[in-house]
């Protein structure tokens, strides 16, 4: 007589996502790794996130500045401001023609000479390739900029030496508009072109003897100025500090090296980790 047979067990389903090993790395950093897989494809969830931070990178590309607004709160805070654009008409011809962002035209040149005062300090804040950096980032950082001015130095806004708003601006035009106002340094600050997880991203170019037709190796950068980057209070610290030795050395760029980070500046501290010098 045949014994009865037990039904066969019901396979278990099979979890289709696979998570990556290194899943605990995710905290340390903003970047795209230990995303998982799904079969041989990333994860729905994954897939969708980088569609956001790319339409997210690609509107703040294109959005406008609005400059207005943006001077409206400079001035609220005690701050002289100074319109100005450069050579590019509009925003497609700014993206599809970088050499008109870098300069001024003619009779923009020419109305700024007549209001040259020759700031030790200019400083300047163009759009670039991301206004939504400089309407979050800009402001503070100029409050943090005029927190730490040194003694002796003029903060930025003050009459003598106007915060130059300028739109479809790339780095080099600070060049034009410190040289036609007889700047002895430029300061840009610019939104930078956007990451995928960086879309407000702020960079800080500065240039000695401004003038036009100074390169890149002839400024210095600090760049990522954002709360997920470098704060605006570690941003001035590191601005003043190049400041000051630019006009030790009457040159920035590769003649000017960033030990900014060794030195003390009154009310802030080093940076953590760093071997703290008196300066």
């Amino acid at each position: 007589m045949s014994q009865p047979t037990s039904p066969a067990p019901k396979a278990l389903p099979i979890d289709p996502l696979q998570p990556d090993p290194w899943i605990g790395l995710r905290r340390h950093t903003p970047a795209r790794i230990a995303l998982g897989r799904s079969g041989v494809s990333l994860p729905t969830a994954e897939l969708l996130a980088f569609g956001l931070a790319h339409a997210q990178a690609r509107d703040a590309v294109h959005l406008a500045l609005d400059a207005e607004a943006f001077c409206e709160a400079l001035q609220a805070e005690g701050l002289q401001t100074l319109r100005s654009a450069s050579a590019a008409p509009d925003r497609a011809a700014y993206l599809l023609r970088p050499d008109l962002g870098r300069r001024l035209p003619e009779a923009e040149s020419a109305r700024l000479r007549a209001m040259a005062t020759s700031p030790r300090l200019l400083v300047v804040v163009g759009d670039g390739l991301s206004s939504l950096a400089v309407a979050r980032q800009a402001l503070p950082l100029l409050r943090a900029l005029r927190a730490m001015t040194p003694p002796g130095w003029p903060a930025p806004g003050e009459p003598d030496a106007p915060v130059v708003v300028t739109t479809q601006a790339r780095v080099a035009l600070a060049d034009d508009i410190g040289e036609a106002l007889g700047a002895a340094q430029v300061l840009m600050l610019i939104g930078e072109r956007p990451g995928l997880s960086s879309p407000d991203s702020l960079g800080a170019y500065l240039t000695a003897a401004p003038r036009r037709g100074r390169h890149d190796a002839q400024r210095n950068c600090i760049s990522n100025i954002r709360p997920e980057g470098l704060t605006v209070e570690r941003a001035a610290h590191k601005i003043w500090w190049h400041v000051l030795q630019a006009e030790a050395l009457k040159a920035t760029g590769v003649a000017l090296k960033d030990l900014s980070d060794q030195v003390l500046l009154p009310g802030l501290p080093a940076a953590p980790g760093s071997p703290a010098l008196a300066g």
